[in-house]
């Protein structure tokens, strides 16, 4: 194991870059204390959105104008304003040393590259030999590495104006002749790098041959992160986010309420992204479980608070709820068919119209006629499973109903007292419960609610089972 850290900093951080710089980057550290680290940088807050579709709203950036095909040239207006944003961001980072010349020849260099290769693609694609629809994740890829590529371009420069021996280690793929595989990638652009005396500034985003958006997508930060953590063995792991892993959403809860959980293992975080609260993506944590890399999530903007350990094999001496999480615009698929009773078929049936719209499903009940699963996925594709399913059972019953999830949360929970002070606070605030699910792992326990009820539902199990706890 090496004696270094892999540390991660999110774009809404990064947007922050003066207090970043006095947090995370420099702050008081001495000399040598700058080194022995990684720092993997998300593009700043927004640019993403710009340059694919926004996260939320699904407005249309540059990607999603481009692959739309309707012979339009919105896209290249699109990449004009990010190209000026670019420059946005970098004028107001001159004060912190950031070289203006050096900067905006960078981000022009990159987005008239971009343009380029998008304008002879669509003229290629306008022979009828080459289909536009076989290179559009290609062209996700290549946007997406704009914006990770300025950000830590700018945050090698500014660091080496301060004197911190920095490198800008670009794995975002521009102007390389060969497509190395993801591991060897990694090693490639790490073998000659001494961690004692440089401070590596890595983009989030890496070009291999498996294609990290084809698999992960907007993940793609974590897992560079993950896999650099990995395979340089870092000693921990670090995610700098804008707040804590708390007991509860804030928000929601308020902010004297919550507590931050400190210590906790990987099962929990599991739980955790399946309820779209991810303290990492699934899949960037498996390497490092696998691994036993801890990892630690830390608010950015409070370096002396030590956050929230994740570690492989922790478990909470004594049993306790450590978050209450949820979630809500989930769909109930329910099949009720009572040619169902003794056969085995059904649920094979089901699973196969689930793979075939990529859905995954967040949690399921079954009895002796009934099978239902609960999903997040746009009601549209909602209604073509439920028609499958009807297709494939024509003497079902085929309900859809939207619910919300609301899970209590812990590394040991194996108190039976928990469930019946969960149901019985429930039942006392007037909301009905509509299904339980409760595993023999003693992780999470999770109550099926009215979407109306979510936010009440949240507030109430995190009174009972944690603040008065």
């Amino acid at each position: 194991m090496g004696n270094h850290t892999v540390e991660k900093i999110g774009g809404t951080s990064m947007s922050k870059f003066s207090d970043v710089l006095n947090t995370i980057l420099i702050g008081n550290r001495k000399e040598e204390d700058l080194y022995n680290r990684i720092i993997v940088v998300s593009a700043y807050g927004g640019l993403t959105d710009m340059l694919l579709e926004h996260k939320k709203s699904q407005e249309a950036g540059v990607y999603a104008l481009f692959s739309d095909n309707d012979s339009s040239w919105a896209w290249g207006d699109a990449i004009t304003r990010v190209g000026e944003r670019m420059c946005e961001i970098n004028a107001a980072l001159e004060s912190l040393g950031l070289d203006l010349s050096i900067a905006d020849r960078f981000v022009k260099e990159r987005i008239e590259g971009v343009r380029s290769c998008l304008l002879d693609l669509t003229r290629l694609c306008s022979y009828g030999h080459f289909q536009l629809d076989e290179h559009l994740l290609t062209v996700r890829e290549m946007l997406s590495a704009l914006g990770e590529a300025h950000s830590a371009h700018n945050t090698f420069q500014i660091l080496s104006k301060m004197g911190v021996n920095a490198r800008f280690v670009d794995l975002s793929g521009w102007m390389e002749t060969e497509t190395l595989p993801f591991d060897e990638k990694i090693l490639h652009h790490f073998q000659d790098i001494d961690l004692s005396s440089e401070l590596p500034v890595v983009t989030g985003y890496t070009h291999c041959k498996e294609g990290i958006m084809g698999t992960f997508d907007r993940g793609y930060s974590e897992i560079t992160f993950s896999k650099i953590a990995v395979l340089t063995q870092a000693r921990e792991g670090i995610i700098h986010k804008e707040f804590h892993l708390s007991s509860g959403d804030p928000k929601l809860i308020g902010a004297d309420n919550v507590k931050t959980i400190g210590h906790t293992n990987y099962d929990v975080a599991d739980q955790l992204s399946d309820l779209g609260m991810e303290a990492i993506h699934p899949q960037a944590a498996k390497g490092m479980r696998k691994s036993d890399i801890p990892l630690r999530i830390k608010n950015a903007f409070e370096p002396e608070h030590p956050g929230t350990l994740i570690q492989t094999e922790y478990k909470n001496e004594s049993p306790k709820v450590e978050i209450i999480a949820g979630r809500k615009k989930v769909t109930a698929i329910e099949c009720f068919d009572q040619d169902m009773v003794g056969r085995y078929t059904h649920d094979q049936e089901m699973l196969k119209h689930l793979s075939k719209f990529k859905i995954r499903y967040l949690a399921k009940d079954t009895n002796a006629n009934t099978l239902t699963h609960y999903v997040a996925e746009p009601l549209t594709i909602i209604k073509k499973l439920a028609d499958c399913i009807q297709e494939s059972f024509p003497s079902a019953d085929i309900m859809i109903k939207k619910v919300a999830l609301v899970s209590a949360i812990g590394s040991n929970m194996t108190d039976p007292d928990v469930l019946f002070r969960a149901v019985n606070t429930l039942t006392h605030e007037n909301i009905k419960i509509l299904a339980v699910h409760k595993c023999m792992r003693d992780t999470d326990i999770q109550f099926v609610v009215e979407e109306d009820d979510f936010e009440k539902s949240v507030c109430a199990l995190h009174k009972e089972l944690i603040e008065k706890s």
